[in-house]
């Protein structure tokens, strides 16, 4: 068994991309409708052709915390502790680098808050809604195997995703807060990232667009705009495999109407957070990562901490 300290791992460059790639977690750090608040580093790396990854990790948020950001929660108090599972594969579109992959989580929610001027307790657990993402390289990654990767070297890479959710999730109309949002989302991204010798500079812009939910709080329809969403990330490679990042996101949007009554809900908010990979093996890698809202105009203001575990395999790994 190798370990991250033998310098083996130096003189292996394949291996840089197998403990320092964390693609499929980038959008999923979140419950699946607040994906306009995520941070996501590295989410525009090259991968080899025919690659595929197994993740499971553990999520704690507390504070304001609604799967739905839209929803106005007042003194919230609420805990979630989320189990997830993902998987991914790497995959080439038309000599272009690019990935597909699928989450699934599974939250207890516990906690107070007040919603309308009312206050309300909450105890609840099942799957959110699942999220699905494709994301394709358009310059500076092409399509490639492992042998022809070794030689690879990250300059500038300009990507697009699409991160979808599916109303599949626990829902229940008579709460305010659920573990699922009852409706679609769609996130198309576009997004950057910069190598500078051993720092990478990134940046993305996205749009989250939202079908109506038909069955809120008591049977309404329910109604949201779209959500502006902009982060950066510099990230700092320590050593093959072994990287921190400072993230932040701005998001702007979402004012929602039910029943034809334009809500007074426009979000306007800021998040920071930091990330840390750690190579373990070859093929098993180790992510930490924290995140807290800076400025929150309306809806959710929360902190997140979490790991997540990775395995490869494939590809000619």
């Amino acid at each position: 068994m190798i370990r991250v300290c033998d310098p083996q791992w130096v003189r292996f460059p394949s291996r840089l991309f197998f403990l320092g790639v964390w693609l499929v977690l980038g959008a999923f750090l979140l419950p699946s409708s607040a994906d306009a608040q995520a941070l996501e580093p590295r989410s525009y790396s090259n991968v080899p052709v025919g690659v595929n990854f197994a993740l499971a990790g553990y999520i704690y948020g507390q504070g304001g915390l609604s799967v739905d950001p839209s929803v106005p929660l007042e003194d919230a108090k609420i805990d979630t502790h989320t189990g997830l599972i993902a998987g991914a594969r790497s995959v080439g579109f038309w000599g272009k680098s690019g990935m597909l992959s699928v989450l699934a989580p599974y939250t207890d929610l516990s906690g107070t808050a007040v919603v309308a001027g009312e206050p309300r307790s909450r105890h609840t657990h099942g799957f959110g809604d699942p999220l699905l993402r494709v994301s394709v390289n358009l310059l500076g990654a092409p399509a490639m195997t492992l042998k022809e990767f070794v030689a690879y070297r990250q300059d500038c890479i300009l990507g697009v995703s699409l991160l979808v959710s599916a109303p599949l999730g626990e829902y229940d109309s008579s709460r305010a807060v659920n573990l699922g949002a009852n409706r679609w989302s769609f996130k198309p991204e576009v997004g950057i990232s910069k190598a500078l010798g051993k720092w990478t500079v990134e940046g993305a812009g996205a749009v989250t667009l939202f079908t109506d939910n038909h069955d809120f709080y008591g049977g309404q329809t329910r109604e949201q705009e779209p959500i502006y969403s902009a982060q950066g990330h510099v990230v700092y490679s320590f050593l093959p495999g072994l990287w921190a990042a400072l993230n932040a996101t701005y998001y702007v949007g979402g004012r929602t109407t039910v029943e034809g009554d334009r809500k007074a809900d426009l979000l306007q908010n800021w998040r920071c957070g930091a990330t840390l990979a750690l190579p373990i093996t070859r093929k098993h890698s180790l992510k930490v990562y924290a995140s807290t809202g800076v400025h929150t105009s309306v809806g959710t203001d929360f902190d997140l901490v979490g790991m997540v575990w990775q395995y490869r395999w494939g590809g000619g790994l």
